[in-house]
């Protein structure tokens, strides 16, 4: 197939799919798109493709900045917002030929686990329960999931803080790749929390997101959070050691089990993907070993004191004066009266934003920062060197002589396998309905499984994983997501083993 008809039937399906509420801001059928691709398709008959993903339709999440379309977040505040600049991962992606395919639908700011908070209204997941009611599709990057599950593009970006692409793509059968902290650039992505948000890649196959990892894996000198050129070659030639290659190639992986994560809530059909899956692992050979990692129970409370407070500081540069939404009353002379900052701020933002805005100015005041902020900045310490105690590989970019504390009878494995999410998805209606709804609190149970590989800035990537020979609805069967972590830097690893799950009998 050319990849203008590629490109036309992701169009098409964008049309068809619209009460799916995947996109934001889409493109035209008779847009500019089209001679970019025919470009595409004449490059890559010639024999001189940019790269792998040259004339592919790419759809980006709508908090990472373009200055042809809008860059709403899905909020009031940035409704009419027009970036003048392009974001840096849309550069990279535009100069390998990659066309932008609109802007996905989000929870407001990246806040919330189901992508409900939005602006536009919530997303829909093309799957349906047993009663035909469309189920969540995750968030915050539902939007971009469901973009890439019904073929509306080839691949998406999303931002992953607490689990923002993983857990969409358990929940709508896709592959969710957030990379190590700081492989891709930030500049130009809506912060929601500077130290924990990443770029994250959604794809239908583990080839297409390494396609796009490899285009936006670049050091960028415009985001201080970006890996230097320096620290991005002690990694790579620390990972082209023997010990480290042979992992690569034929070597058999040990494979850690978090016995912290075989929790009492796991749902059955998600406990069963868990428990084929490591033993599908087995008979290829590989190794399988319980861990422990003690701190992981601190580690949800931990993120929710630090996200939420990460957003207050981030989001109080919307005051109307600026740029995005003003909120206020205009007397006879066009003066505008009452408060210019608490209208706008109470116009503009959405009720999840405005209760995380609140939990992060508590946790950062004078009275409550040592108890709340300063703690969970230890816990995170804490949960980091948990994993750095479990891996085999050190940490690459660890001063020299850390040492770990491991036990007497823990060697270290190279990878962990655990579930993406305790549950399949929910019905949207359980989670907006004013009366029956699910309580903010419940939603945040949901990031268990993902926020401690984010704390510690860890690679990791969510398998779709299909449990079958038994009678179960297509819910319960078909959107269990499994979790591969890997110690930092180690993506390319992670990947590795993604592509050995995928589309495996399990």
């Amino acid at each position: 197939m050319s990849l203008l008809r590629e490109a036309e039937k992701c169009i098409a399906n964008q049309k068809s799919h619209v009460a799916l509420n995947a996109f934001i801001t889409a493109l035209q059928p008779s847009g500019q798109w089209r001679e970019q691709v025919k470009d595409a398709d004449l490059r890559t008959e010639q024999g001189i493709p940019r790269s792998k993903v040259d004339g592919r339709l790419i759809a980006i999440k709508d908090n990472i900045c373009t200055y042809d379309l809008p860059t709403t977040c899905a909020s009031q505040t940035l409704e009419k917002f027009v970036s003048p600049f392009n974001s840096t991962v849309v550069e990279q992606l535009q100069d390998a030929g990659a066309v932008v395919a609109g802007k996905t639908n989000l929870d407001e700011f990246g806040m919330g686990s189901h992508s409900v908070y939005s602006r536009f209204g919530p997303v829909r997941s093309f799957w349906q329960g047993r009663d035909a009611e469309p189920l969540s599709a995750g968030g915050s990057s539902g939007g971009s999931a469901v973009a890439v599950a019904t073929g509306q593009c080839y691949a998406a970006l999303g931002t992953d803080t607490g689990g923002s692409v993983r857990l969409p793509a358990a929940y709508t059968g896709t592959i969710g790749f957030k990379p190590s902290y700081g492989l891709i650039s930030r500049w130009g992505v809506v912060a929601y929390a500077n130290s924990l948000d990443t770029v994250g890649i959604l794809g239908r196959s583990t080839a297409s997101v390494r396609d796009v990892f490899n285009v936006v894996n670049q050091h960028d000198p415009r985001d201080p959070t970006s890996l230097s050129p320096l620290s991005r070659s002690r990694i790579l030639s620390y990972l082209q050691s023997p010990s480290c290659a042979s992992r690569l190639t034929s070597a058999p992986l040990r494979i850690g089990v978090p016995t912290e994560y075989n929790i009492s809530e796991l749902h059955p059909a998600v406990r069963r993907a868990w428990s084929r899956t490591l033993a599908y692992l087995q008979r290829q050979g590989h190794s399988i070993h319980a861990i422990s990692l003690p701190t992981t129970k601190l580690a949800l409370s931990a993120y929710y004191v630090l996200a939420p407070a990460e957003a207050s500081s981030n989001l109080a540069k919307y005051d109307g004066v600026r740029y995005g939404t003003r909120c206020g009353v205009l007397d006879y002379d066009g003066q505008l009266q009452g408060n210019l900052f608490t209208s706008t701020r109470g116009h503009g933002f959405g009720s999840e934003v405005k209760r995380r805005i609140v939990l992060g100015a508590f946790s950062l005041s004078a009275h409550a920062k040592d108890n709340y902020f300063i703690q969970a900045q230890r816990v995170r310490r804490l949960v980091q060197r948990d994993f750095d105690c479990i891996f085999q590989m050190k940490q690459p970019l660890a001063s020299p002589g850390t040492s770990l504390e491991r036990g007497p009878e823990q060697t270290g494995v190279d990878i962990l396998i655990c579930p993406t999410a305790p549950s399949p998805p929910p019905r949207i209606s359980d989670l907006i309905d004013s009366d029956t709804g699910a309580s903010p609190l419940d939603a945040y149970m949901n990031d268990v499984f993902t926020v401690p590989p984010s704390l510690a800035g860890l690679p990791a990537i969510s398998v779709p994983i299909t449990v079958s020979g038994e009678k179960q609805d297509s819910s319960e069967a078909c959107l269990a997501g499994i979790q591969i972590v890997g110690q930092y830097g180690d993506d390319q690893l992670v990947l590795k083993v993604g592509e050995l799950l995928e589309d495996q009998n399990i």
